[in-house]
């Protein structure tokens, strides 16, 4: 008897034993295994031979990162931004000479705005307007400054360009660009067909289109009729394989880490960085108007432009990806001397027309 009462204790001491092991396992795979990292030696990136000679000289040029670091203060978020606005605002008046535009200020639905012309409206966009948001961390380019995107769109499109002059931090952090452009998006369907209308912008300026036509969606109001978002900051939270992977790579914003963690910090105040009107590629796209993206291959965001066309394209919305070879973040955009910059804005331009209604 003593014999089989000690068989069965040792018995049930194997199965907790056991069960033990199963559950630590099955723990262990619920939270998810580490997954490894990869090293990579040093190695040195020629510049490519396959664009322009403009291009490959704004491709050689190394990142400047010196003045990378995040400002403590409102104050020196402010005098940085400044200094920004203060270089942009010189280049504009060379820029709207040599593109054949006028700019005047105005106002849509209580917003600074600056309405963009073009010496030469196509016909078929006479009665077509575009919406720009412009790009800058969320933080750079106000006033003036904040048309240089739409100038190139307005040339290369031939048509008329809304350009809006958002309210950014430190003053004014999220969602005061969203409301500022719901109101102007308010105020302009007013005289225009939404359909007519396209809405714009590169970086941060795409992120923030992504995430007004999310809030338009919310708000259950007219859409555009076509979407173009460049290289989106679509993810404040630096999630994506790319910002990993072209870090240091991408010579026009070198890294996330520092001043741009920074900017999305300061954007989003208290709210979570992937709160889709903040990070829209977690929004539900569903219901989008055609939408056509543009990234590079150095792009720092390339991962945000990828993960957000998937999501359209899962989500059955019409769109297209545009990656240019060679590119850093948004170099369509800061290098417009290179034919791949009117290349670009080309392509969105007939993008635009396929789309919009007439």
């Amino acid at each position: 008897m003593n014999s089989y009462l000690a068989f069965v204790r040792i018995a049930l001491v194997r199965i907790v034993i056991v069960q033990f092991v199963f559950l630590i396992g099955w723990c262990g795979l619920a939270a998810a295994p580490t997954v490894p990292a990869r090293s990579v030696p040093a190695r040195t990136i020629p510049t490519p031979t396959t664009v322009s000679p403009e291009l490959q000289k704004a491709i050689s040029q190394p990142w400047n990162g010196s003045d990378w670091s995040d400002p403590k203060t409102n104050e020196e978020w402010k005098v940085r931004a400044a200094e920004r606005n203060e270089s942009m605002e010189k280049s504009l008046p060379g820029l709207k000479e040599r593109f054949h535009v006028t700019l005047e200020a105005g106002s849509l639905g209580g917003v600074r705005v600056f309405r963009v012309t073009p010496d030469s409206i196509a016909e078929e966009n006479r009665g077509r307007l575009l919406v720009h948001l412009h790009g800058g961390a969320y933080v750079y380019f106000r006033g003036e400054s904040a048309a240089f995107e739409a100038i190139l769109m307005a040339h290369y499109g031939k048509v008329e360009v809304v350009s809006v002059d958002y309210r950014m931090p430190p003053d004014d952090p999220f969602p005061a660009a969203l409301d500022d452009a719901v109101a102007v998006w308010k105020a302009v369907v007013k005289t225009h067909s939404p359909r007519n209308v396209g809405l714009l912008g590169t970086s941060a300026g795409g992120g923030l289109s992504l995430a007004t036509v999310l809030k338009l969606k919310e708000l259950k109001l007219a859409l555009p009729g076509a979407l173009m978002a460049g290289t989106p900051w679509a993810d404040l939270s630096k999630t994506g394989d790319t910002y990993f992977t072209n870090e240091m790579l991408d010579n026009v914003l070198g890294t996330a880490d520092g001043r741009l963690l920074a900017a999305a910090r300061l954007y989003a105040g208290k709210h979570d960085l992937k709160e889709p009107l903040l990070s829209p590629v977690y929004g539900d796209l569903s219901g989008f108007p055609p939408t056509v993206l543009i990234s590079g291959t150095r792009d720092l965001f390339l991962s945000n432009t990828v993960r957000t066309h998937q999501k359209l394209l899962q989500s059955g919305v019409t769109t297209e990806l545009l990656v240019f070879e060679g590119q850093s973040h948004a170099q369509y955009l800061v290098a417009p001397d290179a034919p791949e910059s009117a290349t670009a804005y080309r392509e969105v331009a007939q993008f635009f027309d396929r789309n919009l209604g007439k």
